[in-house]
């Protein structure tokens, strides 16, 4: 009789469909017969997909409860932020508030600034002595994250940007991220007082990050808001500078 791959052993059927895209496994091969979609379901396939593409360390084995959503969650962890450092001017950011003589973009160092301990950023955003806001509202099913996904598993949601003032000016620097609903209702908020430098600061690149956990169910937005203005009222473009935001959503290991 003639040998089909419905005959073959099920290691080497595991190690074969792990050769495919996960979109591929879910929606193509899992249907085909009970055999496969057990194959399919098997934690062993999503473990090796895993190892084949670099996701997988020994110390995880234990901590992973759910091999299929790891992986899908590595493979879709990237910058939600679009545009994060100025490459494209001022493209996917809407500007909420444009005053003094307006948001600006440079490169860096920038007059009276210091390099980005990050080499592969050249340029940033800078305000004025008016308020300068702007923001981006990250709708996270055209990301790839499913409703059940962030419902059941609430992976982690990590937000990151970087902000900087001039030796010879001070500034105030403010950030705004939110989980909203399908509604917009905020179901959480990161809000943290605004941080203002004073003048003759050392100009360095500072970080802030907070990273959301255990967050109600049903977020389906992430909104995202950041600026600020010089505290001198000066002409020009003496404000906060900011640059390389970010916002990644991740398995709790990572």
């Amino acid at each position: 009789a003639m040998t089909t791959v419905l005959d073959l052993p099920e290691d080497v059927l595991v190690e074969l469909l792990s050769l495919l895209p996960a979109r591929d496994l879910l929606r193509a091969c899992r249907p085909v017969c009970r055999q496969w979609r057990y194959v399919v379901d098997l934690t062993t396939l999503w473990k090796r997909k895993c190892q084949r593409e670099g996701f997988y360390t020994q110390h995880l084995d234990r901590s992973i409860s759910d091999w299929k959503v790891f992986y899908m969650l590595c493979n879709l962890r990237r910058n939600l932020i679009k545009n994060p450092c100025a490459e494209e001017k001022f493209q996917h950011w809407k500007i909420d508030k444009n005053e003094g003589d307006k948001w600006n973009i440079e490169d860096l160092p920038g007059p009276h600034g210091n390099m980005m301990p990050d080499s592969k950023v050249h340029k940033y955003f800078v305000t004025s002595y008016g308020p300068c806001i702007k923001s981006q509202l990250i709708t996270l099913q055209k990301e790839g994250y499913w409703n059940q996904l962030m419902d059941e598993k609430r992976p982690e949601i990590v937000v990151k940007d970087w902000y900087s003032a001039r030796f010879d000016c001070g500034c105030r620097y403010e950030l705004t991220v939110r989980l909203l609903s399908e509604d917009y209702i905020v179901l959480e908020e990161f809000h943290p007082e605004p941080v203002v430098i004073e003048q003759w600061s050392d100009a360095t690149w500072r970080e802030i990050s907070h990273t959301f956990q255990n967050y109600p169910a049903g977020v389906r937005y992430i909104f995202f808001q950041h600026g600020g203005q010089d505290t001198q009222f000066w002409a020009g473009w003496y404000g906060i500078r900011v640059t390389n935001s970010s916002i990644t959503i991740g398995p709790h290991t990572l």
